[in-house]
C-alpha cells in the first residue's frame, strides 16, 4: 500500500508539472499573438496608449487559460507518459503488477481537479476580466455602436404579457434601435399581443418609443383588434422586466458571465424573450470541462504508453496530437450545430466529450488486455 501511494504521488507530481508547464507555454504563445493583433488594430489610433493594449491583453489571460486547458492536459500528458515509458518506469510498474487503470488513477484525478478549478474558480475570474477587456475594447478600439449593433440595429423579443391573459405573451419588433444618453430608444415598432393559445388579441403600431422604468413607452400608438379598424390611442405603456443593462447583456458574449450566474441569466433571457442558446451551450461546456480534462488524460495515455521497444513512438505521439485536434474540431462543429438549433445545447456540449471518452477507454482496454 505504501509503495502504491508513493508511486501515485510521484506520477501525479510528474503529470502536474508537465501539464502546468504545457498550459503556461500554450497560453503564453496565444497571448503573444493576441497582443500582436491588438497592436495591429491600434496602429491607426495613435491616441490609444500601449498601456491600454497591454491591459486588454492581460485581461484575456484567464479566458485563454480555460480555452487551452484540455490541450495543455493532452500534450502535457503525452510528454509525461512518454518520458515514463522511455525511462522504463512504466514498464517496471507494470511488472510489479500495477495495471494501467491503477497507474492512471492519480493523473486522472489531477486532471479532473484542474477541470473543476477551471470551472468553479477560474471561470468567475475570467468572466469579470473578460467583460472588463470587452469594455476597454469597445471604448478604445471599436466604433460600431455597441452590442445592439450586432443585430443590425433592429430588435426582436418575446416577453410575458399578463394584462389580457395570465399566460399571454407580447412579441415586439423595432426596426431601429438607438442608445443615447443612457436611454434605449426604438422606432418603427410593431407589437403583437397573444393569449395562451397564441391567438391574436391586438396589434400595436407606433413610430417611436423608449424603455422606461415602468416598461416600453410607445408614443403616437395605434391599436387594431381582430375584426376591428385601426384606432389611434396616443401613448401606451407595455410592462416589461427588462432594463437597458439587461438588453445590452443579452447581446454580450456568454464568456462575460461566470458559471454561477449563467443559470439565472438564462432563465431571465427566456422569460424576456431573448434567445439563450449561446448561453446554454457555454454553461454546458463549462460543466463538461472536468470530464473533458479527464478524457484528454486518458487519450494521452492511450497514445503514449506503448513500450518503446515496439517502435513507432513518434507515430503514436503524433496520432495522439491528431486525435486531440480532431476532438477539438468535432466539438466546434457540434457547437455551431447547437447554436443553429440543429442540436440540443446539452448534446452539442457533451457529445464530443463522451465520444472522446469512449475512444480513450477503447484504446486503454486494447493496451491493457491486448
Amino acid at each position: 500500500m505504501i509503495v502504491a501511494v508513493t508511486l501515485s504521488r510521484y506520477i501525479a507530481r510528474q503529470f502536474m508539472l508537465c501539464v502546468l508547464a504545457m498550459v503556461a507555454a500554450l497560453t503564453g504563445v496565444i497571448c503573444l499573438f493576441d497582443l500582436i493583433d491588438l497592436f495591429r488594430r491600434v496602429a491607426s489610433r495613435p491616441e490609444v496608449s500601449s498601456n491600454i493594449v497591454t491591459e486588454i491583453a492581460g485581461l484575456h489571460i484567464p479566458y485563454f487559460t480555460i480555452e487551452i486547458l484540455p490541450f495543455g492536459i493532452l500534450l502535457g500528458g503525452i510528454v509525461c507518459f512518454w518520458r515514463l515509458t522511455r525511462s522504463s518506469e512504466l514498464i517496471v510498474a507494470r511488472a510489479a503488477g500495477i495495471s494501467a487503470w491503477q497507474f492512471l488513477a492519480a493523473p486522472l484525478t489531477c486532471a479532473i481537479i484542474l477541470g473543476l478549478l477551471a470551472t468553479c474558480v477560474l471561470s468567475p475570474l475570467s468572466s469579470v476580466m473578460y467583460r472588463r477587456a470587452a469594455d476597454l475594447d469597445q471604448q478604445y478600439l471599436r466604433s460600431d455602436g455597441g452590442p445592439l449593433s450586432l443585430s443590425g440595429g433592429s430588435l426582436w423579443l418575446r416577453q410575458a404579457d399578463t394584462q389580457y391573459d395570465p399566460q399571454g405573451v407580447a412579441m415586439l419588433h423595432a426596426g431601429d434601435v438607438q442608445v443615447t444618453q443612457g436611454q434605449l430608444h426604438i422606432r418603427d415598432i410593431s407589437v403583437f399581443r397573444l393569449d395562451h393559445e397564441d391567438r391574436l388579441v391586438m396589434r400595436i403600431e407606433s413610430p417611436k418609443g423608449s424603455l422606461k422604468s415602468a416598461g416600453w413607452e410607445l408614443t403616437e400608438a395605434s391599436v387594431v383588434k381582430p375584426n376591428n379598424i385601426l384606432q389611434s390611442v396616443g401613448s401606451i405603456i407595455l410592462p416589461t422586466s427588462l432594463t437597458l443593462e439587461r438588453v445590452q447583456e443579452s447581446f454580450a458574449a456568454p464568456d462575460t458571465l461566470s458559471v454561477w450566474t449563467l443559470p439565472g441569466f438564462i432563465t431571465l433571457l427566456e422569460h424576456s424573450g431573448f434567445s439563450s442558446i449561446r448561453h446554454r451551450i457555454h454553461f454546458q461546456s463549462l460543466l463538461a470541462l472536468p470530464i473533458l480534462a479527464g478524457t484528454m488524460t486518458l487519450v494521452s495515455a492511450g497514445f503514449s504508453m506503448r513500450p518503446s521497444r515496439r517502435g513507432g513512438v513518434a507515430k503514436m505521439v503524433g496520432s495522439g496530437v491528431a486525435a486531440g485536434f480532431l476532438l477539438f474540431t468535432i466539438s466546434k462543429v457540434a457547437e455551431q450545430l447547437g447554436k443553429s438549433g440543429a442540436l440540443p445545447p446539452v448534446l452539442a456540449a457533451w457529445a464530443p466529450t463522451l465520444a472522446g471518452l469512449c475512444l480513450a477507454v477503447a484504446l486503454l482496454l486494447h493496451l491493457e488486455d491486448g
